[in-house]
């Protein structure tokens, strides 16, 4: 069900739109919220994702890509999450302008990282940087393929992220431990 609503935009004081687009993706929760707002007037954007009757309990979820299929796993991350695939060395932070999304593996992870390294190689700050820049990309491309068995670690203190995946295990865990 999508529903939108009148609002103030938090950065310029226009009027705006907030859209709530309830989604249900089973066996792991009955109701997502996908919040959005968008302001036409100054550019604004915020995105986040909100587990319904959740109950804020930090969770950490980890699957093992192993094969073409498991790259079309759901990740659903809220703006609280951090992703992590260790084998690349590769993490998405929480932060002032993390947005959430609902997106897979292949098309929303790995893409990401990609536009990141893009970034890096659209402006090196050396050839060593290029060079590493460079590698990371062929990295990527290879477990974009799956030429390689790769984790992929989404962790929330919020409870407001998950794994949507038979093969994903989810942990509770102290974030002071984190």
């Amino acid at each position: 069900m999508r529903e939108s609503h009148p609002g103030t935009c938090p950065a310029c004081g226009s009027e705006i739109r907030i859209v709530h687009h309830r989604l249900d993706i089973p066996p792991h929760f009955p109701d997502l919220l996908l919040v959005s707002i968008a302001c036409d007037a100054c550019g604004y954007r915020h995105t986040d994702t909100i587990i319904l009757g959740g109950e804020g309990i930090p969770v950490r979820w980890t699957v093992r890509v192993e094969e073409p299929g498991d790259l079309a796993i759901r990740v659903a991350r809220s703006t609280t999450g951090k992703i992590e695939i260790p084998e690349l060395g590769l993490a998405v932070e929480p932060g002032a302008a993390c947005e959430g999304f609902v997106t897979n593996i292949e098309g929303g992870i790995l893409y990401r990282f990609e536009q990141a390294v893009e970034t890096v190689l659209a402006d090196p700050e050396s050839e060593d940087e290029r060079a590493a820049a460079l590698r990371m990309m062929e990295t990527i491309a290879a477990a974009r393929e799956v030429a390689f068995p790769f984790t992929v670690t989404l962790e929330d203190p919020a409870g407001n992220s998950a794994l949507v995946s038979e093969k994903a295990e989810k942990v509770l865990f102290d974030p002071g431990d984190a």
